[in-house]
């Protein structure tokens, strides 16, 4: 059975950080290119991340760059979404998904072949 699941979200005041995980069972995690994403209520899903699968090229959106870091760890079968001085537009469900391109480097919208069923993140005081 071929599974990602998110963990990690939660209610944290503003200027805080999480941590978000994304485990993967089913396949190996490794060869493949890993995007989050988040959806806040009323609000279309946008990206948030990319990370090839190797780890060596990562993008982000402009709104989260100098916040958030993504990583993650192929021996784990785990990638990361690190996230700092959160403020209360972040809040949304956060998702992880994976391309189905071996070796690949990006995340196209539209391209993510499986998904997670996310984590929901709460900024607030």
């Amino acid at each position: 059975q071929l599974q990602l699941v998110e963990s990690g979200g939660g209610l944290v005041q503003p200027g805080g950080s999480l941590r978000l995980s994304c485990a993967a069972s089913g396949f190996t995690l490794e060869y493949y290119p890993i995007g989050w994403f988040r959806q806040a209520p009323g609000k279309e899903r946008e990206g948030v991340s990319c990370i090839s699968s190797t780890g060596s090229i990562t993008n982000y959106a402009d709104s989260v760059k100098g916040r958030f870091t993504i990583s993650r760890d192929n021996a784990k079968n785990t990638v990361y979404l690190q996230m700092n001085s959160l403020e209360p537009e972040d809040t949304a469900v956060y998702y992880c998904a994976v391309r189905n391109h071996l070796y690949g480097s990006t995340c196209p919208p539209g391209g993510m072949t499986y998904w997670g069923k996310g984590t929901l993140v709460t900024v607030s005081s």
